[in-house]
């Protein structure tokens, strides 16, 4: 019995003048293991002592050099290994990346909690996953695409840059991905006459992780029609819902809502950083709503052209559970700093009178 094709409908899109190369249901490929740097911290100290660095999985760990003139920077979707001496992290590293050259000492948090701190760091090499082809079967190719094929003549074509555009099955646009694309070879589908199965290379793009699949199979089914339809995440796929939520937003028009508009938040799941976003989205803009996602976000966010309007009234039920756990939080330098009450702040400095209940 073959499964069910993940995707209502994926295009491959020339993202110079919007052609649509073809259409498909099935992309093998889209998911797979990302591409992630690997450090070694040497003399590791556990904060409190004897806390177990197998505890992190899936955290987003930021790494803090004792050199005051050098930045932090992110892992996310952490794996930690001890080795002899030390501790081997795995992850996604953000933009910044670890100082240039920098040895010295490390220091390790979770945006809660120091981790604990080592003498030394190095980069280790990072466990090398080819990057899987991705495989658009059964896609209905235009009549240009025919052509590009039919005089390729053995060679591999490259389409140039080119975006996977994806609908939901309510055909609303969902998010795209950018990626250069070069064929690696076709066949006619199984999957219908006219179809065929289109290899791309998947060196030039990178793949969605394997965990967040269940998240993208409850988007694409379509947007959530009830409040709270995250809550039963943990922490990281919590983050990925928010960031389909994000995607989605950027693509819809959404109406401001009149001055004097009374919100209600259901602050019962607000646990995490990304539970409080999704909290505050919803209460907005209804179930899978949007409304900021960091504070620069959120001041965009308040200023108009997200479903507010200022003066407007928020009351947070359950205000007591971010409180609880977002009131200790730790910047990513190390500072300490209250989350909750910084919400607060920048809700109601831009117009939104918050009611805590």
């Amino acid at each position: 019995m073959r499964r069910r094709p993940l995707f209502a409908s994926l295009s491959l899109i020339r993202e110079e003048d919007r052609h649509v190369w073809g259409t498909c249901a099935e992309a093998e490929g889209f998911f797979g293991e990302p591409e992630c740097g690997s450090y070694e911290l040497r003399g590791w100290v556990p904060e409190p002592v004897g806390a177990a660095a197998a505890g992190w999985l899936g955290s987003r760990i930021w790494l803090v050099p004792e050199d005051p003139g050098a930045d932090a920077w992110l892992l996310s979707d952490v794996e930690a290994a001890p080795v002899p001496g030390g501790v081997v992290v795995t992850g996604g590293d953000d933009y910044l990346g670890p100082p240039e050259e920098y040895l010295g000492p490390v220091r390790l948090h979770d945006g809660r909690r120091w981790l604990g701190s080592c003498r030394e760091f190095a980069a280790a090499e990072p466990p090398q996953w080819p990057a899987p082809p991705l495989v658009l079967r059964g896609l209905a190719p235009g009549g240009e695409l025919r052509r590009v094929l039919a005089e390729a003549g053995g060679r591999e074509p490259a389409l140039e840059k080119a975006e996977l555009e994806l609908r939901d099955g309510r055909g609303e646009v969902l998010t795209d991905r950018l990626f250069w694309a070069v064929v690696r070879g076709w066949e006619a589908s199984p999957l219908g006459d006219g179809l065929i199965d289109l290899t791309l290379d998947g060196g030039f793009r990178r793949p969605e992780p394997l965990w967040a699949r269940g998240v993208w199979e409850r988007w694409l089914a379509g947007p959530p029609e009830e409040i709270g339809a995250w809550a039963g995440l943990d922490t990281r796929r919590r983050g990925a819902w928010h960031d389909l939520v994000r995607e989605r937003a950027a693509r819809r028009v959404l109406g401001d809502r009149p001055a004097g508009t009374a919100y209600e938040l259901d602050g019962r799941h607000v646990t995490d950083e990304p539970g409080l976003w999704l909290a505050l989205g919803e209460a907005v803009n209804g179930p899978g709503g949007y409304f900021g996602g960091d504070f620069q976000a959120l001041h965009d966010c308040l200023g108009g052209h997200f479903g507010f309007t200022a003066p407007a009234t928020l009351t947070w039920r359950n205000a007591d559970v971010a409180r609880a756990h977002l009131s200790r939080a730790l910047a990513p330098e190390g500072e300490p700093y209250d989350l909750f009450a910084a919400v607060v702040d920048a809700l109601e400095q831009d117009g939104m009178r918050v009611v805590l209940a």
